[in-house]
């Protein structure tokens, strides 16, 4: 998808189409978009906009993706990470290698994130277990874990929200 089928809108944040475009030239854009809304440098004002992007990026993987959201100290977007790939149903995730990659960026707080390919974003029991070993293990080298969120083609659900970090 490239960016010259859409021109901008009048009104900020809209787009005019100059020519057809498919279905998938939307979703693709949308990636793109939520891509660039989540460049470094920008601030993470509202933890629902992060998790909105975060969905757009990943609720379409046939597997299970483990990601983070690597922040500074004033909750400004390092970089996205997509760390570990999996299966339908299950990605294995190591703290050590999460702990390597936040240090390696200088992080000082992340979000992680994963989907669930099912559709549905209620976290199982391992996804409970794991969020607590990274948060333990990143907290042991001064890296805040703000939140964990599982993202599906149903929605989104925060582990922080729920009380669970």
């Amino acid at each position: 998808m490239k960016y010259h089928k859409f021109k901008a809108g009048e009104k900020a944040g809209t787009y005019v189409a100059e020519t057809p475009v498919t279905e998938e030239d939307i979703l693709t854009m949308a990636q793109q978009l939520s891509r660039q809304r989540l460049a470094k440098g920008r601030r993470i004002e509202q933890p629902a906009d992060a998790f909105s992007y975060l969905q757009t990026l990943m609720h379409a993987y046939e597997h299970e993706v483990f990601g983070a959201l690597l922040l500074d100290n004033r909750h400004r977007i390092i970089t996205f990470e997509e760390i570990f790939r999996g299966t339908l149903d299950a990605a294995s995730v190591y703290p050590r290698e999460v702990v390597k990659i936040a240090l390696s960026h200088n992080a000082a707080a992340l979000v992680l994130v994963h989907n669930h390919p099912s559709g549905d974003p209620e976290p199982s029991e391992a996804d409970k277990r794991i969020t607590i070993q990274l948060r333990d293990a990143l907290s042991m080298v001064g890296v805040r874990t703000l939140d964990h969120v599982v993202v599906s083609t149903e929605g989104h659900v925060s582990l922080a929200e729920r009380g669970m970090l």
